[in-house]
């Protein structure tokens, strides 16, 4: 936008909560997302992560707070202009038969392309620019339906890029491949970052978040609770809180990391089999993982303590999975 300093924010995320089904959903989210950074949402299942990003791209309307991209609110901004400002890569796309990988990609295109023209030069360079970004240019020939799990994840990663836009969110995009393909998406995505684009990345391993992330923002019941750089977040007294487990990540000289889980006991403090425990002030056995009284996260961490709101799981993507521009689609009517 005019005026716009590489140092501004692209996204804001202040205060946001989302109502599905009668139910909160997310009660209290924040999250900032700047150019050249790759921001982690991490937090146990159902805690409200991918909730949080689709309002955050504008596919789930808000019930409150406020989602701002570039400044403006998300709802006053139509659909092929939110298109490129943000790609959304889902966390389960449908895979249409008969669609190549090139046709796919193209379709990341649709916001530069009028309704009644015809992909232009501009548009065929972007789709292999895309391709190649997304380590899928050799798969450009290939149908939707013959590609691996991995290899999908890259095409639908270089849909995304193909619009061109100056953040891209991706949700759980490494949640059902094996350790090769996760590795190669992420570095991918840190490659992405690295060249100046805003990455939100939803994910569950933490040890990848700690390896990858330059913020990680974490959720619990629907709300932020911390938020930090993630050796300053992701400490073992976190992980106890929010994941209810014994555990620690560790990072090496070479920049491996590991996350070490103590899998047959229970967090620090739990009660044992006798009903007894070793946390005197019963922090260890809160369900809502508070912190005690008289205490605050770490430094250089912000975030809220969480709370016992319940909260159903994160809904399906449902017909934005889809490959087809669904990152044009704006948000539901009120």
């Amino acid at each position: 936008m005019t005026g716009e300093h590489p140092t501004d924010p692209l996204l804001e995320v202040h205060g946001l909560a989302v109502r599905l089904g009668g139910r909160d959903i997310v009660t209290d989210a924040d999250l900032v997302l700047r150019r050249g950074e790759l921001v982690a949402v991490v937090g146990p299942n159902g805690a409200g992560k991918s909730t949080i990003v689709r309002a955050a791209a504008g596919l789930t309307r808000p019930a409150a707070g406020t989602v701002l991209w570039g400044g403006r609110d998300v709802r006053s901004v139509g659909p092929r202009r939110l298109a490129r400002l943000r790609a959304f890569v889902p966390q389960r796309p449908q895979v249409p038969q008969g669609v190549s990988v090139e046709e796919a990609v193209a379709i990341g295109r649709s916001s530069h392309i009028g309704p009644l023209s015809r992909p232009g030069a501009a548009d065929r360079l972007a789709v292999t620019e895309a391709l190649e970004r997304a380590a899928a240019a050799g798969l450009r020939d290939r149908q939707l339906t013959t590609l691996s799990g991995g290899e999908l994840q890259r095409v639908q990663l270089a849909v995304g890029l193909a619009q061109g836009a100056p953040a891209l969110i991706a949700d759980e995009p490494t949640s059902a491949l094996d350790l090769g393909a996760t590795a190669t998406m992420a570095r991918l995505l840190r490659s992405l970052a690295d060249d100046g684009l805003g990455v939100i990345l939803v994910v569950h391993d933490l040890a990848l978040a700690s390896a990858i992330a330059d913020e990680v923002v974490v959720v619990e019941a629907g709300r932020t609770v911390a938020t930090g750089p993630p050796s300053a977040v992701l400490t073992a007294d976190r992980l106890a809180r929010t994941w209810r487990v014994d555990a620690a990540l560790a990072t090496d000289a070479t920049g491996r990391t590991a996350l070490h889980v103590g899998w047959l006991g229970g967090p620090p403090g739990a009660s044992s089999p006798d009903g007894t425990g070793d946390d005197p002030d019963g922090a260890g056995d809160d369900p809502t993982g508070e912190h005690p009284a008289g205490t605050a996260p770490p430094a250089g961490v912000t975030g809220a303590p969480s709370s016992g709101v319940p909260v159903a799981p994160d809904p399906p993507p449902g017909a934005p999975g889809a490959i087809h521009p669904p990152t044009t689609e704006g948000p539901p009517a009120p």
